[in-house]
């Protein structure tokens, strides 16, 4: 384990934070930016006389104060700068309509009819919408009077602080979380307007379907009924002699755009334009007849214009990439307010010491970060906690990005099982889309995997992808899901016990209170060890990460009953399965880790609650079938402390080894095959290349690893 203690030595560094930037290397250019911002601001107002008196003339004159300003008047050469200033910007503007009016006539084909509904390649000038958007403003002409802006001007009123409400504790029901508001379905699907009212009833009598529900991580997270798991006699509000007395909560950030890994509707913007640059013409109609203006109208003309006015455009498609959405921020917010009206009353234990919450360095994840916190605190929230920002990069410790320091997780044969799968599955299940959609569009052709890339628009607020499928393609999107994580992050992966094993390592610290006793995993010790940035003795913690994690991480604590129906076949969807990723692993999904104290039981008690579901523990060894989900804390312990053991993160991260495509190998514990499997004949197991890895993300990280 020498080189992963190097890699948590060399590779990691002191993380950032909203409060404590002692180690922090730039910590002395922050204070000298934020002396110069004080410096360069008003003090608080206190009132509207105090506004009259505190400002200097110049302000009072730009605000109309005592009428001064309507009174003044400029200076002679001033004003005749401003005259030719305005009239040079008029005469560029001028000369800018013209030049691009004479482009759009030179480049653009005759066959273009700007304005009109349609044209021969499918495009309309007049009702393409803007291909970007910029906001804030990089330099705002009104950004520097902020000292006319105070955040706080006094006169708050009366602010009494009342009790937490401690809703888990005392409300004689649990609050159901539907999952979907300010999203829009289509009509067409299941009857329900919206497709969004999973309890409304149709006009055909049959079962309302919820769209919202069928798009497996790309849903917004919603509760589940424990009896989804298999308890269905319990829900997550704390059992009858129990109280609470702690809580370890993991969530997914809120909703994003998508990826950039040039699939989904990026891929299909990739064809668009390749379409463009060979001159070739499209047109849509009926169905998609909305691909019309959803795409610019003509890669060439954009381009001339773009090498001219860099300033009209950056992309030639509207979607951006990664970044939380709208809805996302919306989301986050709202599971901040969902835990403190559960669980603010932890706060009482927080006597001389604020709460430390930990997220990655990802623009998605800070923000998905600030936005719960905002909920969970309320504004302001910076001086209520402490944040811990960990770096998500390749060669530095995380167990919330575990992938980042484990190079067998950015191979393609290891990491990437699902592929075969969704090969074969996608073919069969959407064969009849494509054959629909491609008699509405001329010069694209539509396969398949066109149809699958269009499904994966749907999480943005509304979508007119949405309605080109039926419930039946829906329902074979989101197993086409199911399979993705199953076989890449969850029971059916070779590198999902190991992800998520460095995350177990850190719990047991906090239940037991004691520090990490070897950094064998993706545990970084520089922060671990240090009690400032990871303390031990919390009533409350909160840790941010990616859908992937938490699939790694119920996997790793063994939850076996998401397993229980085996490996997703490809050819078909199984009357009953165990695991869905909708469930499981939506945009927000979360982990509730509860701590009891129960007067029949002696011994503080753990129970796991996902999504508002509570999990059954009889896959963790010795938790007994409890109809509430509870298993005592030591006994839980022990059970992790028993995988941590067994659980070889050099062989599985490191070592060389592969697993052919196919049916051939499979696991159903995600575990990495065992050394002696390698070369066998039958086992599907086969000595690896490591110079063939993949290192789209973590390949920089081999350099730590023995060659196990």
């Amino acid at each position: 384990m020498e080189n992963v203690e190097r890699a948590n030595r060399e590779g990691s560094r002191p993380i950032a934070h909203e409060q404590y930037s002692a180690h922090d290397i730039n910590a002395d250019r922050f204070d000298e930016e934020h002396a110069l911002l004080q410096d360069n601001s008003s003090a608080p107002f206190t009132g509207s006389k105090a506004v009259t008196l505190e400002m200097d003339k110049e302000a009072q004159g730009e605000l109309g104060v005592a009428a001064t300003y309507s009174s003044r008047r400029p200076a002679s050469k001033g004003r005749w700068g401003q005259v030719l200033s305005y009239s040079g910007a008029a005469l560029a503007g001028v000369l800018a309509t013209l030049t691009i009016q004479q482009l759009t006539q030179s480049y653009m084909p005759s066959s273009y009819n700007v304005g009109s509904s349609s044209s021969s390649s499918g495009a309309n000038l007049a009702a393409v919408a803007p291909t970007s958007f910029h906001f804030p403003p990089a330099s705002p002409t009104n950004g520097q009077h902020t000292k006319y802006f105070p955040s706080n001007i006094g006169y708050a009123g009366p602010t009494p602080t009342g009790n937490e409400a401690a809703l888990v504790q005392t409300a004689p029901a649990y609050p159901v979380h539907t999952g979907a508001p300010n999203l829009v379905g289509p009509e067409s699907i299941g009857g329900a307007k919206g497709g969004n009212d999973a309890s409304a009833a149709t006009s055909t009598g049959k079962k309302p379907f919820d769209v919202f529900k069928h798009w497996g991580n790309l849903s917004p997270w919603y509760s589940n009924p424990s009896s989804t798991f298999g308890l269905p006699d319990t829900s997550a509000e704390a059992p009858e002699g129990c109280r609470i007395v702690g809580l370890h909560f993991l969530h997914r950030h809120g909703a994003r755009y998508p990826t950039s890994s040039k699939e989904g509707p990026e891929k299909f913007k990739d064809q668009l334009e390749e379409l463009a640059e060979q001159g070739k013409k499209w047109k849509a109609k009926g169905s998609l007849e909305f691909l019309n203006t959803w795409y610019g109208p003509h890669h060439r003309l954009l381009e001339c214009i773009s090498l001219i006015f860099r300033v009209l455009l950056d992309r030639e498609y509207a979607l951006g990439n990664e970044l939380l959405t709208p809805f996302g921020r919306q989301q986050m917010y709202d599971l901040g307010i969902n835990l403190r009206i559960k669980y603010g009353f932890l706060l009482n234990n927080f006597t001389n010491a604020l709460p430390v919450f930990r997220t990655e360095s990802q623009d998605r994840m800070l923000h998905s970060a600030a936005n719960f916190a905002i909920g969970f605190f309320g504004y302001p929230h910076e001086k209520q906690y402490l944040n811990s920002i960990t770096y998500e990069t390749p060669g530095v410790n995380n167990t919330l990005a575990p992938y980042m320091t484990c190079p067998n997780a950015n191979s393609q044969t290891r990491a990437h099982r699902a592929k075969y799968y969704l090969d074969k599955w996608v073919s069969r299940y959407l064969k009849g889309a494509a054959e629909r959609l491609q008699k509405d569009v001329h010069g694209i052709d539509i396969g398949p995997f066109e149809a699958y890339n269009f499904q994966q628009t749907v999480a943005l607020g509304y979508s007119k992808f949405c309605e080109l499928f039926t419930e039946e393609e829906w329902e074979g999107f989101e197993y086409a899901m199911d399979m993705w994580f199953w076989y890449d992050s969850a029971f059916g992966s070779p590198v999902a016990r190991i992800q998520g094993l460095g995350y177990l390592q850190e719990m047991v610290a906090r239940l037991t209170h004691t520090p990490i006793p070897i950094h064998n995993s993706t545990t970084n010790s520089t922060l671990d060890n240090n009690p400032i940035t990871f303390p031990l003795n919390q009533a409350l913690y909160v840790d941010a990460t990616h859908e992937v994690v938490v699939l790694n991480i119920i996997t790793a604590l063994n939850l076996s009953n998401f397993a229980e129906t085996g490996p997703l076949p490809f050819d078909h969807i199984p009357e009953k399965r165990s695991f869905v990723a909708s469930q499981l692993a939506p945009f927000g999904t979360n982990m509730q880790f509860q701590l009891l104290s129960c007067d029949s039981t002696p011994g503080d008690q753990i129970r796991i609650i996902i999504n508002d579901g509570v999990s059954p523990l009889t896959g963790i060894e010795g938790c007994p079938e409890n109809k509430h989900g509870l298993c005592p804390v030591h006994t839980f312990v022990r059970s992790q402390k028993k995988i941590i053991a067994e659980t070889d993160w050099e062989w599985g991260c490191c070592g060389d080894w592969d697993v052919l495509p196919g049916t051939g190998w499979n696991t159903t514990t995600g575990d990495t095959p065992k050394r002696d499997e390698v070369g066998k004949p039958g086992t599907g197991v086969i000595r690896g290349e490591h110079a063939k890895r993949s290192a789209d993300r973590g390949g920089s990280t081999d350099r730590f690893c023995k060659r196990a």
